[in-house]
C-alpha cells in the first residue's frame, strides 16, 4: 500500500514538471520583437509566395513606374533584330513575271498528263476508225473543252490527217499542238491593265466563294509590283473578318498599300476610298478585292454592280478580273456567265489549274464569254500565278 502511494506521487509530480514546462516553451516562441512583424511607416507590403496574407512579409512591393533603368542598360548597343522580325519588316522583290508559265510548266505537265498524252495515244493509233474517234471526242469532252470546240478540233485533225497522209508520231504531235494553238486563240490581248500614265489603272476582282479570290490579289499586287508597277489594294470584302488581314500581309510583303474600312461596313466606300487615294499617290494600279458571291444570289450580285458603279463616279474601270477554279469545270461556265452580265468581265484568271486534267476548261470558259484567260495559277507559293502563255500551255498539255 505504501509503495503504490509513493508511485502515485512521483507520476503526478512528473505530468505537472512537463506541463509546466511546454508553457514556458510556448510563451518563450511568442516572445519576439513586435517590430519584425509590423509594417514599416510609409511602405507599401505584400506577402510573398506562401506567406499568410494576414502576416505581410518584409518586402517592399514595387509598381512598374518605381523601377528604374540602369545606367548600364542605358548605354547598352541595342541587339541586333531576330530573323522573325526581320521578315516582319523586310519588303520582297518578287522575279520578274515574264517566263514565269515556263518556270511552272512541269506542274501543269504532270496534272494534264491524261488529256495530252491520251490524244497522242489515240491519234498515233494504226487505224483511225470510227471508234477511235469516238474516243477522242469523249477524252475531249472529259478534259471540259465543250461540245463546240470539241467538234471544231475533231473536224480540223480529220481535215489535216486525211490531206497530209501521213501518221507518224511527229506529224501527229506537230497537227496536234498547232490545231489546240488555233482554238486557244493566240492573238487575244491577255494583257492585264497596267499604269494608264495620267491616272491609275483600277482593277475590279470578282469571284465566287472559295476560288482563292483574296490569295489571287495578293498574288496579282506581286506580279504587278515584279513588272515596275506601284500598287494600291482595296480591301473591299468588308463580310468576312479575316479578309482584310489576309490582303493586308500580302500588301506588307511586297510594298503595297492596303485601303481598309470597318468590318461589315459598306464595300463600295471602300473601293472609293482606295481608288482615291491611289489617285492622290498617283500609284500605277489599284487592285480591289471583292466579297466571294454565289451568282445565285441577286442581292449580292446586284451589290457588286453597285461598287462598279461608285468606283466610275471617281474612275474607270480597266479591268475586272474573274476568279474561277480550274477544277469546278463546266460549273465554272455557268459563274462566269452570270458575273459577266453584271459587270463586263474582261479577263479570266484561272487558278488551281495544276491540279486538274481539264485543261479544256480554258478554252471553254473563252468561248463562254469571248475574253481571254489572263492569268493562270500553278501552285500555292507566292509567285505561283502566272500570266498566261498559249504555247507554254499547249506545250504543257502534250509533253
Amino acid at each position: 500500500m505504501d509503495s503504490l502511494l509513493i508511485i502515485l506521487i512521483i507520476s503526478g509530480i512528473l505530468i505537472l514538471g512537463l506541463a509546466v514546462g511546454g508553457s514556458i516553451a510556448v510563451l518563450r516562441s511568442r516572445d519576439v520583437d513586435e517590430d519584425q512583424i509590423r509594417p514599416r511607416p510609409g511602405i507599401d507590403y505584400a506577402p510573398g509566395v506562401g506567406d499568410d496574407s494576414s502576416v505581410p512579409r518584409d518586402t517592399p512591393r514595387k509598381n512598374i513606374e518605381s523601377i528604374e533603368v540602369g545606367a548600364a542598360l542605358q548605354d547598352r548597343e541595342p541587339l541586333p533584330p531576330t530573323e522573325s522580325e526581320l521578315a516582319q519588316w523586310e519588303v520582297e522583290i518578287p522575279e520578274p513575271s515574264s517566263g514565269r508559265m515556263s518556270r511552272l510548266r512541269a506542274r501543269l505537265a504532270r496534272s494534264n498528263s491524261v488529256f495530252g498524252k491520251g490524244l497522242l495515244s489515240l491519234l498515233s493509233s494504226s487505224s483511225l476508225d470510227a471508234e477511235v474517234w469516238e474516243e477522242i471526242e469523249a477524252t475531249l469532252l472529259g478534259a471540259d473543252l465543250g461540245v463546240g470546240p470539241t467538234q471544231e478540233l475533231m473536224e480540223e485533225l480529220k481535215v489535216r490527217i486525211t490531206v497530209a497522209g501521213d501518221s507518224s508520231p511527229e506529224f501527229m504531235r506537230a497537227t496536234l499542238k498547232e490545231a489546240l494553238t488555233n482554238l486557244i486563240d493566240p492573238t487575244m490581248n491577255r494583257e492585264v491593265a497596267h499604269g494608264q500614265g495620267d491616272r491609275p489603272a483600277v482593277i475590279l476582282v470578282v469571284g465566287v466563294n472559295g476560288t482563292g479570290k483574296t490569295t489571287t490579289v495578293g498574288k496579282l499586287a506581286r506580279v504587278l509590283i515584279a513588272d515596275q508597277q506601284t500598287v494600291v489594294m482595296a480591301a473591299a470584302d468588308t463580310f468576312r473578318a479575316a479578309a482584310a488581314d489576309q490582303l493586308q500581309t500580302w500588301g506588307d510583303r511586297v510594298g503595297a498599300a492596303v485601303v481598309r474600312g470597318p468590318e461589315g461596313g459598306d464595300p463600295a466606300s471602300v473601293a472609293f476610298e482606295a481608288v482615291q487615294i491611289g489617285q492622290d499617290s498617283e500609284v500605277d494600279v489599284i487592285v480591289v478585292d471583292t466579297a466571294g458571291r454565289l451568282h445565285t444570289k441577286t442581292g449580292l450580285m446586284d451589290e457588286l454592280g453597285k461598287i462598279k458603279r461608285v468606283i466610275e463616279k471617281r474612275s474607270p474601270v480597266d479591268e475586272v478580273l474573274l476568279v474561277i477554279d480550274a477544277t469546278t469545270g463546266q460549273n465554272g461556265l455557268a459563274q462566269a456567265r452570270v458575273f459577266s452580265e453584271v459587270v463586263d468581265v474582261t479577263g479570266i484568271v484561272l487558278t488551281k489549274l495544276d491540279g486538274t486534267a481539264k485543261g479544256g476548261i480554258v478554252v471553254a470558259v473563252q468561248r463562254e464569254l469571248g475574253v481571254p484567260v489572263k492569268l493562270v495559277g500553278l501552285g500555292e507559293g507566292p509567285d505561283d500565278l502566272a500570266p498566261f502563255d498559249v504555247n507554254e500551255f499547249v506545250e504543257a498539255l502534250i509533253s
